[in-house]
């Protein structure tokens, strides 16, 4: 049985589960009360729905050398397999 933390969260088994993956309290809460929170499940869209600059930029944020001579579906890959 999920603890009762008031009408400040709005799905405690939502808000438990997240502080065990390992959540702050603040991210735990904001996902909790989100609308639809637990059909989205906090996840991005797929990858072959991002348009290649998001690509570039996610590319770059993890450090992928040579990412501005690959094509969409390389980028992918390389964000995928990183």
């Amino acid at each position: 049985m999920t603890k009762n933390h008031g009408k400040q969260i709005k799905d405690d088994a939502k808000y438990e589960a997240l502080r065990r993956e390992g959540a702050s309290k603040e991210k735990a809460a904001r996902i909790a009360n989100s609308p639809n929170a637990s059909k989205k499940g906090g996840k991005s869209s797929p990858m072959d729905e991002r348009t290649k600059v998001e690509l570039l930029s996610e590319a770059k944020k993890i450090g992928i050398t040579g990412r501005h001579d690959m094509t969409k579906s390389e980028l992918i890959n390389a964000i995928r397999n990183h």
